[in-house]
């Protein structure tokens, strides 16, 4: 018998199944299927075709070019400093016109430092001291601002004292930013022109609007609805477009991301593919009034040298917005090999349709029985084929 049932199985491997059309007089099911039909239809038009453009190859490797330039002017008036005006050779770190740049909106100065022996500062815990055997001579201060002499410099108190070391005196002096010194930095103005090249169709562009007025750059502002193609931004715009006050963010300074983003239809032609700008504040996650742990400054010197040849610096605590223009974007035209994938696609996926309809009729609706023996019948064996057709005369008597 085991042998009689395994060649039964490998004769039914060899035998073809064909598919049957059965037309179901179900209103129910009927409606159900034109349902589902419509919705995929709907699908495979708008989102396949209209909006994610199955029709076309894509290219997402594209390559970029920054260039970056300021301009503003700015005074400031400080005890340290004096008065002093501020231009973009001043106040933008580095001044190459790089894609990653810093703008100084606040700082302190710590000036005419000279090296020589002077008190470490209070603020730096390893630099604090009872007596002399605190400040091991020739150690270097932890996080300090120079080398032990080995004397500790009382100041009274029962606090101690600080050690003396041998660096550039006087030390910094502690400080925390209340209001931005330069406070026209909301007016400096950035240009970003950006070149931007899709390999895979030869296509280059620039983000600088194609005009005859020679004027057009010199006079234009970008704005979201106005000017949605001028390079030109005001920092307070940009700054703004985060959510957050060039006020606060200028004066503990920040980091702000300006994406560049380029999506081109190639079909429509090159003066149809044009940048879009989008700005956010990328050191978020805690308050902005943790200065500790926001913000953005950093320490840079100026060296001088006086009458006699000495060497002297400027210590400069600085504080303001770093920027960086990061660019992404893809290039679409029409292609006949993702066409023919995405038609083949939804035409796949209108045969779903039927099997889903034949689910319900084999399986949930009460004629489920006479519908599976109209459904599935053999051909080839004269007794079988004569009881199926027997039970379908039954079925309609």
């Amino acid at each position: 018998m085991a042998c009689v049932s395994l060649r039964s199985r490998s004769i039914e491997l060899l035998h073809y199944k064909t598919p049957k059309y059965i037309v179901a007089k179900n209103k129910k099911v009927g409606i159900l299927y034109r349902l589902f039909q419509l919705c995929l239809l709907g699908y495979i038009i708008g989102w396949v075709f209209i909006i994610k453009k199955g029709y076309q190859e894509t290219d997402e490797a594209v390559q970029s070019s920054v260039i970056t330039k300021l301009k503003g002017v700015s005074a400031t008036n400080t005890s340290e400093s004096g008065l002093l005006v501020w231009g973009p050779e001043d106040y933008v770190i580095p001044s190459q016109g790089e894609a990653v740049l810093f703008i100084v909106t606040n700082f302190f100065e710590t000036p005419n430092q000279r090296l020589g022996f002077c008190a470490e500062s209070p603020k730096v815990p390893s630099g604090r001291c009872q007596s002399d055997s605190d400040c091991e001579e020739g150690k270097m201060v932890a996080v300090g601002n120079g080398i032990m002499s080995g004397r500790c410099l009382r100041t009274g108190g029962e606090s101690g004292g600080t050690c003396e070391v041998f660096g550039w005196c006087p030390v910094e002096r502690s400080f925390r930013p209340k209001e931005p010194q330069l406070t026209n930095a909301e007016n400096f103005t950035i240009y970003i022109k950006n070149f931007i090249k899709f390999t895979k169709f030869q296509f280059s562009k620039s983000n600088v609007l194609e005009t005859t007025d020679e004027n057009y750059l010199k006079g234009c502002r970008y704005d979201e609805e106005s000017a949605p193609y001028c390079p030109i931004f005001r920092l307070g715009d940009i700054v703004r477009g985060t959510g957050y006050r060039f006020q606060d963010m200028s004066t503990f300074g920040g980091s702000v991301g300006i994406l560049i983003e380029w999506n081109c239809d190639l079909d429509k032609g090159s003066s149809y593919c044009h940048p879009k700008y989008h700005f956010d504040r990328l050191d978020v996650g805690v308050s902005v009034k943790t200065v500790a742990a926001s913000g953005y400054h950093f320490r840079h010197v100026r060296y001088y040298k006086d009458a006699a040849g000495v060497s002297y610096r400027s210590l400069f605590n600085v504080y303001g917005i770093r920027f960086s223009v990061m660019v992404h974007g893809k290039a679409g035209m029409f292609s006949i090999v993702p066409m023919i994938i995405s038609v083949g696609s939804g035409v796949a996926l209108l045969g779903a349709g039927a099997f889903f309809c034949d689910m319900v009729l084999l399986y949930l609706i009460k004629q489920k029985d006479s519908y599976r023996k109209w459904k599935f019948e053999g051909w080839g064996n004269e007794t079988e084929t004569a009881e199926v057709d027997k039970k379908k005369a039954e079925d309609l008597a």
